[in-house]
């Protein structure tokens, strides 16, 4: 059963911060909410939770996961950024854009994509997922939650991609799959950001999702 933490959206309170961030470090999966999605969560250098958070998406190993990121300084860390896509990035960022990029060394092989090497990486414009970056000093992997499991006979997990939850019933489905319920008071919504393909010579839209026609006036 997943131990719920209420954080205020717009003052996150720093003892519940906290209280996230030492769960984090110490492997815990959580359900938290993000400027687009709620999301399914952990810390990027945590290989069990990782793992955890592909068990619970039903994700072979070859699908990359999304990260977050504080800033477009600390996105350098993790991803070679060109120029052009050093300026695209200053241009949209924070905000409900995923960027792939060509993944570094400090990537873990479980998150990126093993054939292309590259990372999905996102600078949220969400105060509460700012700070718990800023706390934990690490990139916290964020995949959408809207698609919650059910279980079915054999044990494994079933995904319907029509269902639509309020807060409460998202928590109540995803309950005793996470260690930690992030919870700042909204229900969740089910824009997903728009991916921007940073990896070629040219900027490519592969999936349009917020924000998309800002992105598409000029690349």
């Amino acid at each position: 059963m997943a131990k719920i933490i209420s954080v205020h959206p717009e003052n996150p309170q720093s003892r519940r911060i906290e209280e996230i961030r030492s769960a984090l470090a110490t492997g815990a999966v959580m359900l938290y909410p993000t400027d687009t999605v709620y999301a399914i969560g952990c810390d990027l250098n945590v290989k069990s939770a990782v793992e955890k958070v592909r068990q619970i998406k039903q994700l072979a190993n070859d699908k990359p996961l999304t990260f977050l990121c504080p800033s477009l300084s600390n996105v350098t860390t993790y991803a070679f950024v060109s120029d052009t896509a050093y300026r695209i990035m200053k241009r949209l960022i924070p905000g409900t854009y995923t960027f792939l990029l060509p993944a570094t060394k400090l990537v873990p092989k479980l998150v990126q994509s093993p054939k292309r090497k590259t990372t999905g990486i996102r600078v949220p414009n969400h105060v509460v997922c700012l700070a718990l970056l800023e706390a934990l000093g690490n990139p916290i992997i964020s995949t959408s939650a809207h698609l919650p499991p059910d279980e079915v006979d054999d044990g494994k997990f079933q995904i319907n991609s029509e269902l639509r939850l309020s807060r409460v019933e998202l928590f109540d489905r995803l309950d005793k799959f996470v260690d930690v319920i992030v919870d700042t008071g909204g229900d969740p919504t089910y824009e997903v950001s728009t991916i921007v393909d940073l990896t070629g010579d040219e900027p490519l839209i592969t999936r349009r999702g917020l924000g998309w026609e800002t992105v598409a006036a000029w690349v």
